[in-house]
């Protein structure tokens, strides 16, 4: 059987037991499984948190969530080492960079991962501020309080960088973070991101 024909299926029978869906409890957030079953489909919107579909994302920065959550649990090994194999592969995303903190590696590694990488010639950045001035120039910056973030946003602080997995309804942003406690880690940070300067739109 043809995959668009096992969409389908898929797609008729959600309409039909649709209405006997329990809306999950709050501050459920959808399995990355999920996400990546979504992805693989090939459909679109990706589904955020709560099981919502998300709003307002665009299709790299979604693309680069949908990447970067697959690597939650990724560590250093040792901890504290600032590196691993699989964080070697994350720095490989950027020009130049040694052993070293890797937020930024990692955010450039998922969107280069997702077709949209960071730079102006696709370069990717070893530091927090590189990416910002970027972002600035490339007119992709959005400043804090302008507006409420969107999946797929890159989160910038003075000296940490993560991606908006989504918001939650109490306005709290959800975020996946490289070099999080020595790992990737999912976060959640008050509604203005716990003092970000802003926010990076890909794409």
């Amino acid at each position: 059987m043809a995959l668009s024909d096992v969409l389908i299926r898929i797609e008729t029978l959600q309409a039909a037991f649709q209405p006997r869906v329990t809306p999950p409890p709050s501050g459920a957030v959808q399995s990355a499984f999920a996400m990546q079953l979504q992805g693989a489909a090939g459909t679109a919107p990706p589904t955020g948190l709560m099981g919502i579909p998300a709003q307002g994302g665009t299709p790299g920065g979604m693309a680069a969530l949908s990447i970067a959550a697959r690597e939650v649990g990724v560590a250093e090994q040792p901890p504290g080492s600032n590196d691993s194999p699989r964080i070697a592969q994350f720095r490989q995303a950027t020009a130049g960079s040694g052993v070293g903190p890797w937020c930024a590696y990692f955010v450039s590694w998922a969107a280069r991962e997702a077709g949209t990488p960071l730079g102006d010639q696709g370069q990717g950045f070893g530091r927090v501020d590189d990416v910002w001035a970027w972002a600035e120039r490339a007119g992709k910056a959005v400043p804090a309080g302008a507006g409420p973030p969107q999946p797929g946003d890159l989160i910038v602080w003075d000296e940490h960088i993560g991606i908006v997995e989504g918001v939650l309804p109490d306005g709290s942003i959800q975020t996946v973070e490289g070099n999080s406690s020595d790992q990737v880690s999912r976060r959640v940070h008050d509604a203005s991101g716990d003092g970000a300067i802003g926010y990076v739109r890909l794409g």
